[in-house]
C-alpha cells in the first residue's frame, strides 16, 4: 500500500523492517526525523533507541552493538559524520557491518541546514585515516532511499563493511508517495565471527579488533580488504540512464539534482538537443563502465552538483581525457534550478541559450 511518508521517516522504517533492532545517535538537522522515528519505532519491534551524549560516542556504540553481531544502524548529517570519521575507520578495520545514514547539508564548518552534495569526497574516499572503502548509495527519491536502505543491511553484512546512504537534505525532507517492499533478504552466512560468548569448547574465541601491531600482519589484513573491495566494485555498482543511445552531450548528476536535470535534458531534447544523463547510485564503486559505454556517441561531458565540485573529478578519470568535462555547481544549500541547467546543457552545443 503506497502511503505519503518523509524521507527520513520512510529509511527509517525501511530500516526496521529490514532487520535493524539497534540505533545510536544524536540530533541534527536535517536528519533528525530518523532518531525520533526509532526511538518511537524500535521499542515496538523489541529493539533499542540509545540517543548518545554526542556522535562520537554514537559511532562507538555502533561499533559494540556490530561486535556482538547486532544489525545496527546510526545517522547524521555533515559535520556530524565527521565527527564519526575515526569510528567509521574503526569499525572497518574491524570487519563489522553497519548502516550509516548521512543527510547532507551545506558547509564547510557549520555551513548552514540546507541541502547540499558537498560531502561527496569525505564519503566515496573514507573520511577517516587508513585505506578503507564503503559502498555509498545515493538516492533521488523517497522510495528508492526505501528500497537502498534495505539493501544497504544486506550488503553490509555479506562484505563485512559499513556502507553509507548519502542523501541531500532534500531527499530527508520532501514527502512522497512511498511504497513499502516487503523486505527480501539475500542469503547470508552466520555470523560465526561475532562476539556473542564463549564456552571454551564449541568454537573459537571472538576477537573484535582492528589493531595490528607488526607491519607485515597489518599489511596483510589491508591486502584482505583490499580484495573485498575489488570484490565489491565487481558485484554492487549501480547506476541509471536516460536517453543515452544517441547522446551527444551527457549530464552527469545524481540524487536530487539528477532528477532536476533530468527535466531540464527533456526540454533540450524538444529542442532537438541530443543529451543524455547518468546518474550514479552507487558514488563508491562509481560506474566508469557508463561513461567509457557513452564515448562513441559522446562529444561533451557536463557535470552537475550541488558543490564546488567534486564528483566531477570521478567523470574526468572515467572519460579519461577523451572528451572534454565540464562542470556546473551551486553550493552552501543552494538547490541548482531546470533552467540553469538547461543553459548550460546549450552552451556545451556551442549555441546561446
Amino acid at each position: 500500500m503506497r502511503q505519503m511518508m518523509k524521507g527520513n521517516e520512510a529509511i527509517a522504517e525501511a530500516a526496521v523492517q529490514a532487520g535493524c533492532r539497534y540505533f545510536f545517535g544524536y540530533p541534527i538537522t536535517p536528519q533528525n526525523e530518523i532518531p525520533e522515528y526509532m526511538s518511537k519505532r524500535l521499542p515496538e519491534v523489541g529493539g533499542v533507541f540509545v540517543q548518545a551524549e554526542s556522535e562520537v560516542s554514537a559511532i562507538n556504540m555502533v561499533y559494540g552493538a556490530a561486535g556482538a553481531g547486532a544489525r545496527v544502524m546510526t545517522s547524521s548529517s555533515s559535520p556530524g559524520i565527521s565527527l564519526k570519521q575515526e569510528g567509521i575507520s574503526y569499525i572497518v578495520g574491524a570487519q563489522l557491518p553497519c548502516v550509516i545514514v548521512n543527510m547532507v547539508r551545506g558547509g564547510p564548518g557549520l555551513g548552514s541546514i540546507q541541502p547540499a552534495q558537498s560531502d561527496y569526497y569525505q564519503s566515496t574516499r573514507g573520511g577517516g585515516h587508513g585505506d578503507y572503502r564503503m559502498v555509498v548509495y545515493a538516492p533521488a527519491s523517497v522510495q528508492e532511499a526505501v528500497e537502498l536502505t534495505q539493501l544497504a543491511f544486506d550488503v553490509a553484512d555479506q562484505y563485512r563493511n559499513p556502507v553509507m546512504v548519502m542523501g541531500d537534505g532534500v531527499i530527508g525532507q520532501m514527502m512522497e508517495p512511498v511504497e513499502m517492499p516487503e523486505y527480501q533478504p539475500r542469503a547470508l552466512k552466520a555470523k560465526d565471527w561475532a562476539a556473542t560468548g564463549w564456552d571454551g569448547k564449541s568454537r573459537d574465541r571472538a576477537v573484535i579488533n582492528s589493531l595490528y601491531i607488526e607491519p607485515d600482519r597489518c599489511e596483510a589484513h589491508n591486502l584482505m580488504l583490499k580484495a573485498r573491495y575489488d570484490e565489491i566494485e565487481k558485484n554492487e555498482c549501480m547506476y541509471e540512464t536516460d536517453y543515452m543511445d544517441d547522446a551527444e552531450y551527457v549530464v552527469a548528476a545524481y540524487g536530487t539534482t539528477a532528477r532536476i536535470a533530468l527535466t531540464a535534458i527533456r526540454q533540450a531534447r524538444a529542442e532537438g538537443i541530443k543529451v543524455g544523463l547518468i546518474r550514479p547510485i552507487t558514488l563508491w564503486p562509481f560506474p566508469n563502465k557508463a561513461f567509457e559505454d557513452a564515448l562513441p556517441t559522446a562529444k561533451k561531458f557536463l557535470t552537475v552538483e550541488m558543490s564546488m565540485g567534486q564528483m566531477v573529478d570521478d567523470v574526468r578519470l572515467a572519460v579519461n581525457g577523451a572528451r572534454p568535462v565540464e562542470f556546473y555547481g551551486r553550493t552552501g544549500g543552494v538547490i541548482p534550478g531546470v533552467s540553469e541547467i538547461y543553459r548550460e546543457i546549450v552552451k556545451l552545443t556551442g549555441r546561446e541559450g
